[in-house]
């Protein structure tokens, strides 16, 4: 039975990997005492212990965690920010050209960002398949829902006599430093970073990720690049759909889900690009749990809500 320790338990991503493989019968969950929870020693301890260890942490104390292993089958995926453009880590989104067959025997595994799984799922197979140029200069807006900012965040929006400024759509990170813009670049081979607007609004979770694009920037039709994702991602847990709710999309249609869907919309002259998802889901947990899977040699989407 494989040994699984969850390093960062009581945050929002942790809290999810455990409740979604408490269900599991073939794997064994190393839990240390919440008085032990922030020793070295014991963090170690169990770290060296497990098969895979998930690190749930930020990403001063993700470094800390990586260097207390000693054990070199131990296999780590870091769902924090510190390891995604680090050398020596492979990335983990396995629907990407390549990236499966690493994770099956990586070592280290980067976890990728929720925002960044979004405009990564719908650029990196047009730039990689030649119909989006690697110089475009692009902008992203993508909606999450409050459980994205953790528990401080959650305690703010949940509370009675919250602000009423919560209660509309709430645009962040406006220097343009968002820390996935280097992911985002990084793995769609982008010479530029894009113009990223995140926008938190008032419900629990799920995520929409849009890119807009127009007719010079493309060497193709919308029908092109429909036809384009549908064979890119016809393995793993992300597919092509372009339904929609009455002509709405949702942000929070895949709430609770661990798979993502993309779309494109629009005409050959103006193109929206959109991925719905859940961003504790295929943007961190279930994204964690689908990479585990892959590295036992497992089902990938065992355990998962699809």
């Amino acid at each position: 039975m494989h040994k699984i320790f969850i390093d960062g338990s009581a945050g929002t991503t942790g809290l999810r990997i455990r409740e979604r493989l408490s269900q599991r019968k073939d794997l064994e969950l190393m839990i240390l005492p919440d008085e032990l929870r922030k020793d070295p020693s014991a963090r170690a301890e169990m770290l060296n212990k497990s098969d895979i260890s998930f690190l749930c942490l930020p990403d001063q104390a993700a470094i800390e965690a990586v260097s207390l292993i000693h054990d070199p089958d131990t296999v780590v995926i870091d769902t924090s920010t510190a390891h995604r453009t680090a050398d020596g880590w492979t990335y983990g989104m396995p629907e990407l050209t390549g990236l499966r067959e690493q994770i099956k025997t990586s070592t280290r595994i980067a976890n990728p960002g929720c925002h960044a799984s979004g405009f990564i799922s719908l650029v990196r197979p047009l730039v990689e398949l030649g119909l989006l140029s690697k110089d475009s200069a692009l902008s992203c807006f993508s909606l999450t829902g409050y459980s994205g900012g953790g528990k401080k965040m959650i305690a703010e929006y949940e509370a009675e006599d919250r602000d009423p400024l919560l209660d509309a759509p709430r645009i962040y990170a406006l220097p343009q430093a968002h820390k996935h813009l280097p992911e985002m670049a990084k793995l769609c081979s982008l010479t530029r970073d894009p113009v990223f607007s995140p926008i938190v609004a008032s419900y629990y979770s799920g995520m929409e990720v849009s890119v807009s694009l127009t007719r010079d920037m493309l060497s193709c039709s919308l029908e092109d690049i429909k036809t384009a994702y549908k064979d890119y991602y016809k393995t793993g847990l992300i597919r092509y759909d372009d339904s929609t709710e009455g002509g709405f999309i949702s942000a929070s249609s895949f709430s609770g889900r661990d798979d993502m869907i993309v779309s494109a919309f629009g005409n050959d002259e103006r193109i929206t690009l959109i991925s719905r998802f859940d961003n504790l889901g295929k943007g961190a947990s279930g994204a964690a749990i689908q990479n585990m899977n892959i590295r036992l040699g497992l089902n990938e989407s065992e355990g998962l809500v699809i």
